[in-house]
């Protein structure tokens, strides 16, 4: 399949991934001079995540779509320099969840993905209904959530870190969220495979299973 993308759209994600690097680069070099480690670890991390999407597409290990690539950097971004760096979860109170809503959106998309691409297979004799598609979609997303929720009470507990800010709150803030995210992934999933309609998640979901057929073969 030949993927037909304008070179200004290709120009346009190149310059704003840089610039998102060039930033990280920047607070890197400031995190050095005042010795802030915790900062410097955050924003190398961050920094090293953002070549992953495009590294794995070069190399052919997993096709990511160009504006899917630039979507999880702007996430990272948004979360790792924005939020931890720029201490965006404090100045904003709505700025967790709207991560946590963003990021459920794709996890719910990558669930959907998955259990479609083994609905695929001729060699799993079960069909799966739309409805149990979109079902698996959503509580694979919010599995993931509840994971990460773990994950920060860890830390928290072991590190005596802030990750959960105001404690059970924010964890019950952050799960609603991610179960809003999945939802909404979950939905234009069922759209998708009950009515066909067109859309930007069906398109989405057709480059990514035409460009990594090599699994499913």
């Amino acid at each position: 399949m030949v993927r037909i993308i304008s070179k200004e759209n290709i120009k346009f994600k190149i310059v704003l991934v840089w610039l998102f690097r060039l930033l990280l680069i920047g607070a890197i070099i400031v995190d050095i001079i005042i010795l802030n480690w915790l900062s410097l670890f955050i924003a190398v991390l961050a920094l090293i995540t953002t070549f992953i999407p495009n590294l794995l597409s070069d190399n052919k290990i997993l096709y990511i779509p160009s504006d899917i690539q630039v979507i999880i950097i702007i996430f990272i971004f948004a979360s790792l320099y924005l939020g931890e760096l720029r201490n965006f979860y404090y100045r904003f109170w709505w700025w967790d969840n709207m991560l946590h809503t963003f990021s459920g959106t794709i996890l719910g998309f990558i669930g959907f993905t998955l259990i479609y691409f083994l609905n695929r297979e001729e060699e799993i004799d079960i069909v799966l209904s739309p409805i149990f598609v979109a079902l698996f979609a959503f509580t694979f997303a919010v599995s993931i959530g509840v994971v990460w929720e773990i994950f920060e009470f860890t830390m928290d507990s072991l590190f005596a870190l802030n990750m959960q800010k105001t404690g059970l709150v924010d964890t019950m803030w952050d799960l609603i969220a991610d179960c809003i995210g999945s939802g909404i992934a979950s939905y234009y999933g069922y759209k998708y495979l009950k009515k066909g309609q067109p859309s930007y998640f069906e398109n989405t979901l057709k480059k990514v299973l035409t460009e990594n057929e090599q699994f499913f073969e």
